[in-house]
């Protein structure tokens, strides 16, 4: 028999599920809060934690590099909202760092299970450390999960959404360890034709099926 409780998982390329929450911001309507922006929505187990609290404030500390990429950050964990608020002013206090970005309080766990954040393999009442990058369209493109207890790559992320912004603006793919200012991959040719004009080109040329040009 079929589990009738089971929640399919956001997958790439799918449109960011929509969901009406609480956040140490506000309420928020996460459809009015994507649009027109790149968004990283990133959970995390626990509020007061330690792994949580590095990561948290890596990604305040970072917040400004973040809204100049026309990207808006927001965190989730199943804790209520007087536990974040509590949280947020103890690391402004104990470290100077102050998380403004929104936090949602997911007590109810509706968007962790939206999300597929909750697997019961590593926890049941705890998010994993998941993070979803989401285009100005409102689509997912790029999925993270990490366990409770190893914390996430501030730069890999960044680096992630770096790549899929060039992707999108020159129509290129990125290779393997790209860094912004290292030459692209141009789309392999589809036709014959394409495969002559590509042999003439200037383009850096390892074979004719894997070319790159610079970019930017």
């Amino acid at each position: 028999m079929e589990n009738q409780n089971v929640v399919t998982m956001p997958r790439i390329g799918d449109p960011a599920p929509d969901f009406k929450a609480m956040t140490t911001q506000g309420m928020i309507q996460f459809s009015e809060f994507i649009k027109d922006s790149w968004v990283i929505l990133f959970s995390h187990p626990a509020d007061f934690t330690p792994v949580c609290t590095t990561e948290m404030t890596g990604f305040a500390l970072r917040e400004d590099e973040f809204t100049k990429l026309n990207t808006k950050l927001i965190g989730l964990s199943i804790d209520s909202i007087h536990s974040h608020v509590a949280w947020v002013n103890n690391v402004r206090e104990k470290m100077g760092i102050l998380m403004k970005f929104p936090i949602i309080a997911d007590i109810d766990m509706k968007v962790s299970k939206l999300y597929g954040m909750l697997q019961p393999g590593e926890s049941e009442t705890a998010a994993v450390r998941a993070v979803f990058f989401i285009d100005p369209n409102g689509k997912i493109r790029l999925i993270m999960y990490y366990p409770l207890n190893v914390g996430r790559n501030m730069d890999e992320i960044m680096r992630a959404l770096l790549a899929l912004q060039a992707a999108d603006k020159y129509k290129v793919a990125l290779p393997l360890n790209w860094q912004p200012g290292e030459k692209a991959i141009v789309p392999p040719p589809k036709t014959i034709d394409e495969m002559e004009e590509r042999l003439k080109s200037d383009y850096e040329m390892i074979d004719f099926y894997l070319a790159k040009k610079p970019i930017g």
